[in-house]
């Protein structure tokens, strides 16, 4: 069994499931809405900004670790065939990430297309929808890591609620206290490192200063546009999700090949 065959029997199984076509469905009613109700598409695009930063993380690794706990059964009949662990490991990973991620994609990209918006806001439609897949390869990483070192169902699905509280509400709380306890002294580089340790932060700091928003941070936002508008601030961008999502999968990969399921 070749991992072709893997991949496929996987997003066909993946892609009939009901909470496939709820995402799906919960993006296109809410950027459909927020057409509805006046919403022009540069507004569209930044309220879906904010709906993509706190759904996808959270949906992500909530399905990713109880879709590998589930799966514990499928994993060891399909162990007693002549087939790799590494092979049958990146199945799983792409037969959930790629639904995950097309209807995301599409579920937001239909309302624009309809409504007329989506050639005339093109690359920022495309640059959401990237950042949509992105979100969802890391946080689906750090689901099957957990489900792989957390024998517990419900000790697993208690530690991704609270990695996504952590990096959603916790983090930006912990900023906003070092910027208030070391306001005295120049944060600028700091609050940049500090931001790049979080996915979520770096995203959010992508997204406003794609869309041209990041005045809306004041001088903060200044030296994030100077930083993360260069070139060198979007290659830091692309090393840092390449980071976020290799590193939680290879250490899934790894705890994976040596589990004994």
């Amino acid at each position: 069994m070749n991992t072709i065959k893997l991949v496929k029997y996987q997003l066909r199984d993946v892609s009939r499931s009901r909470w496939i076509f709820f995402y799906f469905f919960f993006f296109l009613i809410a950027t459909d809405v927020l057409f509805r109700f006046g919403g022009t598409g540069d507004r569209v695009i930044l309220s879906m900004m904010n709906i993509i930063l706190m759904i996808i993380p959270l949906v992500s690794i909530m399905l990713g670790t109880m879709f590998l706990y589930n799966s514990r059964e499928y994993i060891e009949l399909i162990l007693t065939q002549p087939v790799k662990r590494i092979q049958l490991y990146f199945a799983l990973f792409t037969g959930l990430v790629v639904p995950m991620s097309i209807a995301v994609g599409l579920g937001v990209a239909l309302p624009f297309i309809w409504q007329g918006a989506a050639f005339t806001h093109f690359s920022s439609l495309v640059f959401l929808i990237t950042a949509s897949i992105a979100l969802t390869l890391i946080f689906c990483a750090l689901a099957f890591y957990i489900a792989l070192k957390t024998e517990d169902k419900i000790k697993g699905l208690g530690l991704a609620i609270i990695l996504w509280l952590f990096f959603a509400v916790v983090y930006d709380g912990i900023i906003l206290m070092v910027i208030y306890m070391f306001s005295d002294y120049p944060l600028q580089q700091p609050v940049l490192i500090m931001s790049m340790l979080n996915p979520l932060d770096m995203g959010r700091i992508a997204l406003l200063i794609r869309f041209d928003a990041s005045a809306l941070m004041g001088f903060t936002g200044a030296v994030f546009q100077r930083f993360f508008g260069s070139t060198f601030g979007l290659t830091m961008i692309l090393i840092c999700t390449s980071t976020w999502i290799l590193t939680p999968l290879l250490l899934g990969m790894r705890s994976f090949v040596r589990k004994d399921f």
